[in-house]
């Protein structure tokens, strides 16, 4: 269970940004609206441990996981927290196979190539497994960005704008492989977006104004 309480943040500056309270069941799907400047993606890289808040907690099974050292905290987030970013972050002088043998390695994770490669075979890259990241296309890279997202079975999965380059076919593609990536590791699923096309495929929602 992924909850928030009293959650806030403030940058530099700036008005302290308010999120409302929620509750994520493990295995529940959540969609997270609103405009450009709500603090979306404040919101998930709190959830994804990647900023501390200014008030309030963020917590896994009960486990106040924003206040442990940045230390421990990246190794919580490498065992239990996939995030798919807006933008692919792999290593561009590495393989295919070779970032998501680092993302294994980085999660405490025994090496596992072949796990690697049956599930790049579901998400339709297990052709690309030694194509350097920059030789693919921005779908194969999302593609890319999800498996390294799910390959070490989080609880969490997060995901940041992920379709909102997107046309519609591509758009209901990149939703698919998420949906399903989280229900083969049963993890709870949030994704952040701005994107109304995506309001009617999510039962649980929250929006942020």
């Amino acid at each position: 269970m992924l909850s928030t309480i009293n959650l806030s943040y403030q940058y530099a500056g700036a008005a302290a940004i308010s999120f409302p309270d929620f509750t994520a069941e493990q295995g529940d799907h959540w969609l997270i609206l609103g405009p450009s400047g709500s603090g979306k993606t404040t919101l998930l890289h709190l959830l994804g441990g990647l900023l501390s808040p200014t008030v309030g907690s963020v917590q896994l099974d009960h486990f106040n996981y924003s206040t442990i050292s940045p230390a421990k905290l990246d190794k919580f987030r490498g065992e239990n927290i996939g995030i798919v970013f807006q933008k692919a972050h792999a290593v561009q002088s590495l393989s295919v196979l070779e970032n998501l043998l680092l993302t294994q390695q980085l999660g405490g994770k025994s090496l596992d190539k072949q796990k690697i490669m049956n599930l790049l075979e579901r998400l339709q890259m297990g052709h690309k497994a030694n194509q350097k990241p920059n030789r693919l296309s921005a779908g194969e890279q999302q593609r890319v960005a999800i498996a390294r997202a799910v390959i070490n079975q989080p609880r969490i999965i997060l995901a940041d704008e992920p379709t909102s380059a997107l046309d519609d076919k591509n758009s209901d593609e990149v939703l698919r492989l998420l949906k399903e990536s989280a229900e083969t590791v049963k993890a709870i699923l949030l994704v952040v977006t701005h994107d109304n096309r995506l309001k009617a495929a999510f039962h649980k929602q929250l929006l942020l104004k």
